[in-house]
């Protein structure tokens, strides 16, 4: 598994019902998106490393390994705002208002992430895909993407299992060697997905599958408490967010 799909499966908020916690996480991300980037993204961000540290339990490290990724789409974003292509200062220059823009972009985006990771932290997967069905999303769409997301797991751990055997083998120690060894990753994850793919239908065939698979949901309520808390901070951070602006204009 993938550290932060075990985090999700450990988190101290495991046990709420993901609707909660995607209310707020998606909450937060909407308000990093419509609020003003100054001081809105970074009241956003401060109030969503917050919860992420503290109630949700999310270790620092772990929360830095998985936000270095979007943060290096979210600096890539923005730095072409910097700089504008054709024009009377030439082909390439450095654009009027870029610094602003690109300040205000890398803001916006990267404090909507800490909203998204909220949510990725403290809930698994496996907990939202069946609810689906209910909430009005066909079966077999969901089955698609539970199977999809086991069948990703078995590649990863087939991945790790043939890079260990090839390094075991000196696959590892030329460049020559890399390349083939790469070559031969590939070539043997595309056989062993099929092979997994036959494999689990038959096993569906034989478990008598119908056209649906029927999953064991945890069962989980609504917390009013916690959905006050999350609308009262959602306000909040709106209410601070037009005062520090009204104070600094």
């Amino acid at each position: 598994m993938l550290p932060i799909d075990v985090a999700a499966h450990g988190s101290r908020w495991r046990g709420r019902h993901p609707l909660e916690k995607a209310l707020l996480g998606l909450g937060l991300t909407v308000t990093a998106v419509c609020l003003p980037p100054w001081p809105g993204g970074p009241l956003v961000a401060a109030a969503t490393l917050a919860v992420l540290l503290g109630p949700a339990g999310v270790a620092g490290r772990e929360l830095w390994r998985a936000f270095r990724v979007p943060l290096g789409f979210c600096v890539t974003g923005a730095l072409p705002l910097l700089i504008s292509l054709g024009g009377p200062d030439g082909f390439v220059a450095l654009a009027p208002d870029g610094p602003r823009h690109a300040a205000e972009l890398l803001l916006r985006t990267s404090a909507a992430s800490l909203g998204v990771l909220l949510f990725a932290f403290t809930t698994p997967v496996s907990d939202v895909l069946p609810r689906l069905v209910r909430a009005g999303v066909p079966a077999p769409v969901v089955d698609v993407a539970l199977v999809m997301y086991r069948i990703g797991f078995l590649l990863l751990d087939s991945m790790a299992q043939v890079r260990r055997a090839q390094a075991a083998r000196l696959g590892q120690t030329s460049r020559a060697a890399v390349w083939r060894s790469l070559a031969g990753l590939a070539a043997t994850t595309f056989v062993r997905a099929f092979d997994r793919a036959a494999r689990l239908q038959e096993g569906l065939a034989g478990r008598g599958y119908d056209g649906a698979l029927r999953v064991l949901v945890p069962q989980a309520s609504l917390s009013w408490r916690f959905l006050t808390a999350s609308a009262a901070l959602l306000a909040a951070l709106v209410a601070g967010t037009l005062v520090l602006k009204e104070l600094y204009l």
